[in-house]
């Protein structure tokens, strides 16, 4: 989910020269490549998993501030330690308050509610697709073009993943008629999605790009939690204090190692390899992601859900390749 946020702030490559961002002619099979391609791609596929133990018996609303609340002064000392700026114009500061409302409140909180009721693999699945938003509301506010290829590779990808939310709505036979809770889950899941796209295009605008990335997500993420902890308030009262470990070491797994260790790795990868290669680690995400429920949630394969996976991740790759050759 915040790789998501990260990951389109860079994805012009025709934008990088104004982000100061210059990809190298690094090989892919270099293991300055290599290794944070596989450890950003295997922390980010777990971490959709991590999110069920966060929600077990605790308000999804206090999971997500708690997560956020930790994660935030690590990243301000990240932004520290890269000797970014800290200090934001207002019309900045506006913008990560934007962002943050969309992405670190809104996306997760709707997230983690969707994983009540859907598998954790078919909700990180169907956050793959966030590629479609995002380049819909690019070409609709910055007017970027979109490629024919992306259009048929993202409509054989969406088509993919409507087989695998078939399934998931077919192994619950007494829902009702918009799949009960499923339905409810995949609504959930589309809203966290479409927040999500809202705060990845707005912040490519030119107030964003004249911030530096860390610096600005710092402060929309402080935003985002401060949205985080009203609401929490609101919707589940005071706050729970938890006395399983397990959870307090999700909270730690998650802000941490899931929302910042992370991010200079991914930051790295498209310095190195460019932002339209470092894309396909979304595709090594979601593969994770569905070989973990498949182990620890018991997800149940059939010829229908193994044709949608195969055509969800044909249609990402014919999807980002047309992106990378623009």
């Amino acid at each position: 989910m915040m790789r998501a946020n990260w990951r389109r702030r860079s994805l012009p490559c025709d934008k990088l020269a104004s982000l100061n961002v210059s990809p190298t002619q690094t090989t892919m099979l270099s293991w300055r490549v290599i290794i944070p391609f596989v450890l950003t791609g295997t922390i980010w596929g777990s971490t959709w998993f991590i999110i069920t133990g966060q929600i077990d018996g605790v308000p999804a609303a206090w999971s997500v501030f708690y997560r956020f609340a930790l994660a935030t002064p690590a990243l301000f000392l990240v932004a520290f330690l890269m000797k970014r700026r800290l200090a934001l114009t207002r019309p900045e500061h506006l913008l990560a308050a934007l962002v943050g409302l969309f992405q670190f409140s809104g996306n997760f909180l709707f997230v983690y509610y969707a994983e009540l009721y859907v598998t954790s693999g078919i909700v990180a699945m169907m956050f793959a697709l966030i590629m479609v938003p995002n380049a819909l509301l690019a070409r609709l506010l910055l007017g970027e073009r979109v490629p024919g290829g992306f259009v048929i590779g993202s409509l054989i990808a969406i088509i993919g993943v409507s087989f695998l939310l078939m399934h998931e709505y077919r192994a619950n036979p007494d829902a009702g008629v918009l799949g009960g809770n499923v339905g409810l889950g995949i609504a959930l899941a589309l809203l966290g999605i479409l927040a999500a796209s809202v705060a990845n295009v707005i912040q490519a605008n030119q107030t964003g790009r004249a911030v530096p990335m860390v610096s600005l997500l710092a402060w929309a993420m402080l935003y985002g939690t401060l949205f985080d902890l009203a609401f929490a308030f609101v919707v589940a009262g005071p706050p729970p204090v938890p006395t399983n470990p397990a959870y307090w070491m999700g909270i730690v797994y998650l802000a941490l190692i899931g929302s910042v260790v992370t991010f200079p790795l991914h930051y790295n990868l498209v310095r190195e390899i460019g932002a339209g290669r470092t894309a396909y680690n979304s595709i090594l995400t979601i593969i994770v992601a569905m070989l973990i429920s498949t182990i620890f949630e018991d997800y149940r394969w059939t010829g229908l859900t193994i044709g949608g996976m195969a055509l969800a991740i044909l249609g990402m790759v014919l999807a980002l390749r047309s992106k990378q050759r623009r």
